[in-house]
């Protein structure tokens, strides 16, 4: 979840990703999360405040997993509820630090509407899917948290304390992807961000476990459709 810097700030409805709606009283009632800015579905209940979440879009696997809508009920999530009080609070002061109050706020609701969707479980393959099983969670946690080691099936069925085989399959049936295509499409991710922050080809080759810088630049072009070099900014060049 660290790998990519989370925003949050006020806007339009018309504009949000976010939005909450309260009751008659004024109480937050529940959250609306949209990955993209499209226009809300018909609101019924009070605008709370409405605001865009920028958390990597859906570069981050994270986020293009989850649903086009989410629906996050708040009266019964005490402690959520408070974080959206906060929240409210922080953008009507407009207090000294807002923008990073509100980021941090933000950032601990978003997790929470994450592990209620992993807890909920999907019926889609997807990274939802495959973390929503806590065998398949401590493997794809793995890869997240080392995406340079080389990784094998026999290693990630070994954390998920599952045989080779059954592995494989539950890998695939779950997240739709074979283990090694999730690692590969993960490492690219992550390769792109630190190219457009101006490492080194060669450095950033090695620390996602290419063999060379050629072999990096050739995974990435198929991938992003462009060489890595040309999207690293000027003043690295």
């Amino acid at each position: 979840m660290d790998r990519f810097s989370l925003s949050v700030r006020p806007v339009p409805l018309k504009e949000a990703t976010l939005v909450v709606t309260s009751t008659e009283s004024g109480m937050p009632k529940q959250v609306r999360f949209r990955v993209t800015p499209q226009e809300h579905a018909s609101l019924p209940d009070r605008v709370l405040f409405s605001a865009v979440v920028d958390w990597g879009g859906i570069s981050n696997p994270l986020m293009a997993a989850l649903p086009d809508t989410v629906e996050f009920d708040l009266l019964n999530d005490a402690d959520s509820m408070g974080l959206v009080k906060l929240m409210h609070s922080e953008f009507a002061a407009q207090r000294c630090g807002v923008d990073s109050v509100v980021n941090r706020l933000g950032e601990v609701l978003i997790v929470r509407i994450l592990r209620a969707q992993i807890e909920a479980g999907s019926t889609q393959p997807g990274l939802l899917a495959g973390l929503s099983d806590p065998r398949l969670s401590r493997a794809i946690v793995a890869i997240h948290d080392q995406p340079g080691r080389n990784w094998h099936n026999e290693d990630l069925a070994q954390i998920a304390g599952l045989s080779l085989s059954r592995f494989a399959e539950m890998f695939l049936a779950a997240v739709g992807e074979p283990p090694a295509a999730y690692l590969r499409r993960w490492r690219l991710t992550l390769a792109r961000q630190d190219v457009v922050k101006g490492d080194r080809v060669d450095a950033i080759a090695r620390r996602y476990g290419y063999a060379s810088s050629e072999g990096f630049a050739r995974a990435f072009k198929k991938h992003f459709g462009e060489n890595p070099i040309t999207l690293r900014p000027r003043s690295a060049a």
